[in-house]
């Protein structure tokens, strides 16, 4: 079966209540991925339980995160995916890192659009 892996990723989040999810176009950029996703959790627990639910969809369509990172902390949860990564902040640590201006010369394409 294939799904399309960004899209996957974002319709979860979404279904998560997710906030700010900002998806950044990484194809001829970086070799790590394809795409970041990055979206905002409201706590600890809602960060941890999007990080579940999304990683619990793609199981179903029989793709497993190859790596995540920071669920012991949840301030900030990396799942590696592949084409797809996907940064799950909190408000403020989102906004201490402020990884949208680090890849700035990459244009967002933003969700919900």
């Amino acid at each position: 079966m294939h799904i399309d892996l960004r899209k996957a990723v974002e319709v979860s989040l979404e279904e998560d209540k997710a906030e700010d999810i900002c998806v950044i176009n990484l194809a001829g950029k970086s070799t790590i991925a394809e795409y970041m996703v990055i979206a905002t959790g409201r706590s600890k627990r809602h960060l941890t339980s999007i990080a579940d639910r999304l990683a619990e969809r793609l199981k179903v369509a029989g793709i497993s995160p190859i790596g995540v990172e920071g669920k012991g902390e949840a301030d900030w949860i990396l799942l590696d995916l592949g084409d797809v990564i996907v940064q799950l902040f909190r408000q403020e640590v989102r906004e201490f890192y402020e990884l949208e201006r680090m890849w700035a010369a990459v244009l967002p394409e933003t969700a919900n659009t």
